[in-house]
C-alpha cells in the first residue's frame, strides 16, 4: 500500500501515578519493565516511523533511555493521555498521530498496522479498533470498555456498560456481531488531535471516565475497524501475573515449534 506523504508517530503515555496499580509502567514482566513491552512491540510494526514514550516522571524517562527508547517529558497535568500525546504533536513534525496505552501491550505487530493502514486509506479524522467479546465476564466488567458502531463502521458510543443490551437474551454471554471490546489505541490527524486537546471536557466523558466520548459529544466521528490479533491490558497487579503467565505460554510453543 502507497502511503500519503507525512509521517506516522506512535505516542506512548506513561504516568507514574494510578489508583489501581502505582508505578504499572515500572513494573517487571518477564523481566523487563512493562513499558519496555509495549515500546518494543510497537516498534516492530512496518506502518509506524517513530515511537515516542511521553511521561511526567524521571524514573520513567530514566528507564526508557536506558533500554534505548525515544522519551519526551510532559509534565503538565493533563486531563487525559489525548492531552499528552497532543502536547507531544506541537513538538514535533508529522501529520499522523497514534496513542497508544502505555499498558496496552500488542501481541503482534500488525494490530497497530489494522488501524494504521485503513485509516491512512480512508480520509477519517480519527480512528481506533474493536475485538470480538468472547466471554460473559469481559462483557460485564467496566474496566473492559465495550463500542458500538454504526453500519458504516463510525463509532455510536463507547461504555464500562454491557451494550448493546439485548432485550430477549437470558444467557449474559456476548452476541458474535454484536458485543465488542474496545482496545486502547487511537490515531489521529494532526489538526483533530491538536482541536481534540482544546475541547472542554464533556458529559459523558466525565461520568463514563472514557476521553474518547469528548470526540463523539463534539461531533468527530471515529471510525472503528475490527482487528483479530490480540493484546494484554494491564489495569491491576493480577493482570500482571495473568500476563506473565500467558507470555511465558507464548515463548514456549515458539520455542516448540523450532525444534
Amino acid at each position: 500500500m502507497r502511503r500519503p506523504a507525512g509521517s506516522v508517530t506512535v505516542v506512548i503515555p506513561a504516568r507514574f501515578g494510578s489508583s489501581r496499580f502505582p508505578g504499572k509502567p515500572l513494573a517487571r514482566l518477564l523481566g523487563k519493565p512493562v513499558i519496555q513491552h509495549v515500546y518494543e512491540r510497537a516498534r516492530t510494526c512496518r506502518a509506524v516511523d517513530e515511537v515516542i514514550v511521553a511521561t511526567d516522571d524521571d524514573r520513567i524517562r530514566e528507564t526508557v533511555e536506558a533500554f534505548g527508547g525515544l522519551v519526551v517529558m510532559a509534565k503538565d497535568p493533563f486531563r487525559t493521555g489525548t492531552d499528552r500525546v497532543a502536547a507531544v504533536a506541537r513538538q514535533r513534525t508529522g501529520e499522523y498521530f497514534v496513542d497508544l496505552q502505555g499498558d496496552e501491550i500488542p501481541l503482534h505487530s500488525d494490530l497497530l498496522a489494522d488501524l494504521v493502514e485503513p485509516f491512512l486509506a480512508s480520509g477519517a479524522e480519527m480512528g481506533t479498533l474493536k475485538r470480538q467479546l468472547e466471554s460473559a465476564d469481559d462483557l460485564r466488567n467496566p474496566t473492559v470498555v465495550k463500542v458500538v458502531t454504526d453500519a458504516g463502521g463510525d463509532a455510536l458510543y463507547f461504555s464500562r456498560a454491557p451494550i448493546p443490551h439485548v432485550r430477549d437474551e437470558t444467557d449474559g454471554q456476548p452476541a458474535r456481531g454484536l458485543h465488542y471490546m474496545h482496545l486502547g489505541l487511537y490515531i489521529y490527524t494532526r489538526r483533530t488531535l491538536l482541536k481534540l486537546a482544546e475541547l472542554p471536557t464533556g458529559l459523558m466523558e466525565d461520568a463514563e471516565k472514557l476521553e474518547q466520548l469528548r470526540a463523539l459529544e463534539h461531533g468527530i466521528r471515529i471510525r472503528v475497524w475490527e482487528t483479530q490479533h490480540p493484546s494484554l491490558r494491564i489495569d491491576t497487579p493480577e493482570d500482571l501475573l495473568k500476563a506473565e503467565t500467558m507470555l511465558r505460554h507464548g515463548e514456549a510453543a515458539r520455542c516448540g515449534d523450532r525444534s
